[in-house]
């Protein structure tokens, strides 16, 4: 059952619990209520199934791809779903050449034919757009280290579709305080 603000979609991915993170932030925790949303889109590396499952607890409709760090064969590499109008590729991203390239990104929004393109591997959050295509990465949920970095913010993305209407919102955890930033797109018809 979609809200007054259109269908809501969780965005998260690399957890790494509990190789290179304990648990989720508490501040996190407690946004992310049971059914408040009807989807979630993890990018993977989750690693272990109770963390699948505390997903499958948040909302009736989770799709996952497999991370670098899940065991292999349990998840897809790559899945493309609809919600509401817009076609929504997800994919971990350690397949991109280099890591987070938007070049690479493009081509690979263009293969799975997608509005929105979801991936993650590089634990750093971002929203852009190219084209009138949207391009997410949601960060890593727990601010888990990367190879790259060991500075990495916590953070996620909730999505609210509306009809030809995506508003993102991005949280970050700063320190102490969760900071929230906004960006929206209209579909183009």
């Amino acid at each position: 059952m979609a809200s007054g603000f259109g269908e809501l979609v969780l965005v998260i991915g690399d957890s790494h619990i509990p190789n290179r993170a304990s648990e989720i932030p508490e501040k996190f925790q407690k946004m992310l209520v049971p059914n408040k949303m009807q989807h979630v889109l993890c990018t993977g590396n989750m690693v272990t199934k109770e963390q699948f499952d505390e997903l499958r607890n948040l909302a009736p409709n989770v799709h996952l791809v497999a991370g670098d760090c899940d065991q292999e064969g349990i998840y897809p590499e790559t899945k493309v779903i609809t919600i509401g109008q817009f076609r929504i590729g997800l994919c971990h991203g350690h397949q991109i050449v280099p890591w987070g390239d938007q070049h690479s990104l493009a081509a690979l929004q263009r293969k799975m034919n997608v509005d929105i393109l979801v991936t993650g591997h590089t634990h750093r959050s971002h929203i852009r757009t190219e084209h009138g295509k949207w391009f997410i990465n949601p960060g890593s949920i727990t601010g888990a280290f990367s190879s790259v970095s060991s500075d990495v913010i916590p953070s996620f993305m909730l999505m609210a579709l509306q009809g030809p209407k995506v508003v993102a919102f991005l949280y970050e955890l700063k320190g102490d305080n969760v900071v929230v930033s906004k960006s929206e797109i209209t579909k183009e018809m």
